[in-house]
């Protein structure tokens, strides 16, 4: 990965960005199919793999130790379980780790978006969205939430006082 030089508006459009996705202004949606392949930033092939390669080796083992109906059954079994429950809990998983990885730092999120997949939209504005990589991230998040990116010392004062 190289080393992206950020500049001090750079640093201010991202922090905008951060603070809208904190703050739930901002949603980030994917393409599943795009993100979650070997070539991603954020790709586990652990995470792909595991949950249909356990249950097809205890199958197998099942097939030979029991019978061939026993295995087979389980098998099905497991790919049902996969399919309803499994494949939710990863894609959550591919969401939550290429949200971290969008806001943990500018060129991340610089190499996250020129990979492609992402699709940032204002929560206020459903039709407003930048897709990724043809669109311009920072200049979506200045004309969308310009305000998050000016520090608001006094306001932080005023609590805890």
């Amino acid at each position: 990965m190289t080393k992206i030089k950020t500049s001090k508006r750079d640093s201010m459009i991202f922090k905008a960005l951060q603070t809208s996705v904190e703050q739930n202004k901002l949603r980030i949606y994917l393409d599943y199919n795009k993100i979650n392949k070997p070539s991603s930033p954020i790709y586990n092939p652990w995470e792909c793999l595991l949950p249909m390669l356990i249950p097809l080796v205890i199958g197998l083992f099942l097939i030979l130790s029991i019978g061939i109906f026993f295995g087979l059954l389980f098998i099905l079994g497991m790919i049902l379980v996969y399919t309803t429950y499994f494949k939710k809990i990863i894609y959550q998983r591919v969401i939550d780790r290429t949200k971290n990885h969008l806001i943990d730092s500018v060129s991340k999120c610089q190499e996250m978006w020129d990979f492609g997949g992402i699709v940032l939209v204002s929560t206020e504005d459903k039709k407003n969205g930048c897709v990724s990589p043809e669109g311009d991230w920072k200049e979506f998040v200045v004309n969308n939430f310009s305000d998050y990116m000016l520090d608001k010392p006094n306001e932080k004062n005023e609590t805890t006082a």
